[in-house]
């Protein structure tokens, strides 16, 4: 896992890591919304992801920025041991990650984009937190909403597992998949011109 530095390129260089878990059986859980927006930058910019051992690497631009796309192999609570080297690897500073990840507490297909911030209880945000020792990154939030257990908000965590690691319906899974290209959008904007006008286009 060794992505070239380059002389000047690391630093204007930006790592974007969309959290899920890894393998087939993963694949369209909620929990995976992360991976599905890196793929989906990955299509949109011709940027090809190569496995590697600590995660899925691909180096290219989103526009004129260059980037490094990042899926973690090391499930999500484990996601700061991938990040983490990525950006040791890179020579990228922790200020220019964006995470990509998924939020309970968010309506199913919500954005809310945050300059930086605490992990919020999310257990990959929380592992890459520690993994790096800051949380001074933008993150992209993307709405899963709360399972509901006899009309009330569950927080019960098995029953938040069982949520989290499950694939929506056909209604839901099109307003998360309209939610991603929604958030390869912002972005695109966040690196072109910043996460505060991001913000303000997205977070409605």
């Amino acid at each position: 896992m060794s992505p070239s530095k380059g002389s000047g390129q690391a630093a204007e260089r930006w790592l974007i890591a969309g959290l899920g878990n890894p393998g087939p059986a993963y694949a369209h859980n909620r929990h995976n919304v992360g991976y599905w927006c890196v793929n989906r930058l990955a299509r949109l910019h011709g940027i090809n992801l190569k496995t590697r051992r600590l995660a899925a690497l691909g180096e290219g631009t989103i526009g004129a920025t260059p980037v490094l796309l990042l899926k973690p192999r090391t499930f999500v609570n484990h996601s700061g041991q991938a990040v983490a080297a990525a950006l040791r690897h890179s020579g990228i500073a922790p200020e220019r990650l964006v995470v990509v990840y998924d939020d309970l507490d968010l309506p199913a297909g919500r954005l809310r984009l945050k300059a930086q911030g605490s992990h919020g209880g999310h257990n990959g945000l929380r592992s890459i937190i520690g993994a790096i020792a800051g949380s001074g990154f933008p993150r992209v939030r993307i709405g899963i909403g709360r399972p509901h257990v006899a009309g009330e908000p569950a927080w019960d965590p098995d029953v938040v597992a069982g949520w989290v690691l499950s694939d929506p319906g056909p209604v839901e899974a099109k307003a998360l998949h309209e939610a991603i290209g929604r958030a390869a959008e912002a972005i695109e904007l966040l690196l072109n011109e910043g996460v505060e006008t991001a913000m303000n286009r997205y977070n409605r």
